[in-house]
């Protein structure tokens, strides 16, 4: 999911899986070099498994994979191999919408609440406002991730209950004021499909697209996943350092955000649809060339920032903004219509340049965007015949300078600690239950001498409490491949009891997604 948030098939017959592995072998005179940079992208930013499809001209040039989809053992990624296509399943829901439009079922300007009567956000305003276009378009005044805690990591909540937790979640920003990116607002967009629509969420996706796209490999959610289906493992950089498989995520309480299993030869076929101006293989229409175009109509502005490193401004973009499930920006003089995607364990990317009827997908099981962004690069400079330059060189630049940041912050925690300090109150005077407003129970528990913290319906977030300085704590969570680490402090009221509790992710490192800075945790009074 990430903006800090974030695909594979089994063929049914064998003369398909042949045209799939015949398609792995061929590669086009352009991309001669790509085997070289994908291998040294895996090499660089540790990755075990990379799949890539190139299409041109409504046909597919490339698609193949590279590497592993488990370290450590030797199936293959192939072109049908199946990865968590995490926020590229955006684009999909925001097309499940205006497919409801053309039926004449809902106009994408109609007010949410017109279709989910219940709908609210935490301001009457805004919840009056929003229309069915500000679900798909990061402008409603949430702030980076907001409310992501309540399906990240799995959740026991349904997805009415993320929705209906949504009318607590702060604003921070104006209605329709600035781009900031949230996945919450497309568990909303997946509710409305399925009112609207009268059908389950996966089965409409299934019907309307997938069926009709030809994308018979691509599965709703991880536990849709069927026996045979050969998906690629996630992997993960234990405490940032030990790279090691994952269990995949499932995501079906906010699917509309994220939920997606594709694999690079299914999501060819999408990508040549979309170049098509929503036409399929066969001629028909998925949707209108008036659909398409507003669907790729820039919704929001987005700030251009300074490249972090030298090595990355020739990527720097003339403008970039956000349309209905898609991120706009520019490439040498060629408008780009891209997404990328952000999973545990799985980080992809999917670019298309319409002028050019040029189409890219990358998806990895591995969590690393420079890896990602350095392949496409270096497949748009090969397909635009562009001057040469060291994406992978680039990329690794800006990752060296995203970790010293991350130590720099570190050192600074460390450098004004009161290490000598001790908490105010024995441990037993912090534990108890607690209660955010949006994301439910939160509990400390005094066991074995040490204080342990739980998120009531998020099982992977338990863990053990350190003393970090006077009455705050870093929670390290059990799960170590989460990265998340957080400060967790305690105030207190003049009687000496804990009267709230704020969290943050101790690293800058630490994925968006983990929106701990949200909550304000009070204590739950005790029955009497």
């Amino acid at each position: 999911m990430n903006n800090w948030l974030g695909g594979g098939l089994v063929l049914a017959m064998g003369m398909a899986t042949q045209a799939v592995a015949a398609q792995d072998s061929v590669t086009p005179a352009q991309l001669q070099q790509l085997d070289a940079t994908v291998e040294r992208v895996r090499e660089q930013f540790d990755v075990p498994g990379v799949a890539v499809a190139v299409v041109k001209d409504g046909k597919v040039i490339l698609e193949r994979g590279w590497g592993v989809r488990e370290l450590g053992k030797p199936e293959p990624v192939q072109a049908d191999t199946l990865f968590a296509i995490a926020s590229n399943t955006k684009a999909f829901t925001a097309t499940a919408l205006n497919l409801l439009a053309e039926d004449g079922k809902l106009k994408m300007d109609d007010k949410v609440i017109d279709h989910l009567p219940s709908f609210r956000m935490s301001d009457p305003y805004v919840t009056g406002e929003m229309r069915i276009r500000d679900l798909l378009s990061h402008r409603s005044g949430l702030s980076l991730g907001a409310g992501d805690l309540l399906f990240w990591p799995t959740t026991s909540y349904s997805n009415a209950e993320v929705v209906a937790r949504l009318a607590k979640v702060p604003l921070k920003g104006g209605f329709r004021d600035r781009y900031a990116y949230d996945n919450i607002l497309y568990a909303v967009a997946q509710q409305v499909i399925e009112t609207v629509s009268g059908q389950s969420f996966d089965t409409f996706l299934q019907r309307r697209i997938f069926d009709k796209v030809g994308m018979a490999g691509t599965r709703y959610n991880a536990d849709h996943l069927k026996p045979g289906d050969l998906a690629a493992i996630g992997h993960a950089k234990f405490d940032f350092t030990d790279l090691r498989p994952v269990p995949p995520l499932t995501w079906s309480n906010a699917a509309g955000a994220g939920g997606l299993y594709s694999s690079v030869h299914d999501m060819a076929k999408w990508m040549n649809v979309q170049l098509a101006e929503g036409r399929l293989a066969d001629g028909t229409p998925l949707f209108s060339e008036k659909t398409q175009q507003q669907m790729w109509q820039m919704q929001i502005p987005q700030v251009v920032p300074k490249p972090s490193v030298p090595e990355l401004e020739a990527a720097k973009p003339n403008f970039a903004g956000y349309a209905e499930g898609w991120s706009l920006s520019d490439y040498r003089g060629q408008k780009l219509v891209w997404h990328t995607g952000g999973w545990p364990g799985q980080v992809s990317r999917l670019t298309l340049v319409p002028g050019q009827e040029l189409g890219v997908v990358v998806l990895t099981n591995a969590e690393s965007g420079a890896a990602f962004n350095a392949i496409t690069m270096s497949v748009l400079d090969a397909m635009l015949e562009a001057p040469a330059h060291d994406w992978v060189a680039a990329y690794a630049a800006a990752v060296a300078k995203s970790q010293d940041k991350a130590d720099e912050g570190w050192a600074k925690h460390q450098a004004v600690r009161d290490a000598k300090s001790k908490p105010s109150l024995p441990l037993a005077g912090y534990a108890g239950a607690y209660r955010d407003a949006w994301y439910g129970e939160v509990s400390v528990e005094q066991k074995g001498g040490k204080l342990r913290l739980r998120f009531g319906a998020t099982a992977d977030l338990v863990g053990t409490m350190e003393h970090w300085q006077h009455d705050t704590f870093i929670v390290r969570w059990d799960n170590r491949s989460l990265n998340a680490d957080a400060f967790v402090n305690f105030s207190l009221d003049p009687d000496g009891k804990v009267r709230e509790v704020r969290m943050q992710a101790v690293s800058s490192l630490t994925d968006f997604s983990f929106d701990f800075q949200d909550l304000l945790l009070v204590p739950v009074p005790e029955k009497k």
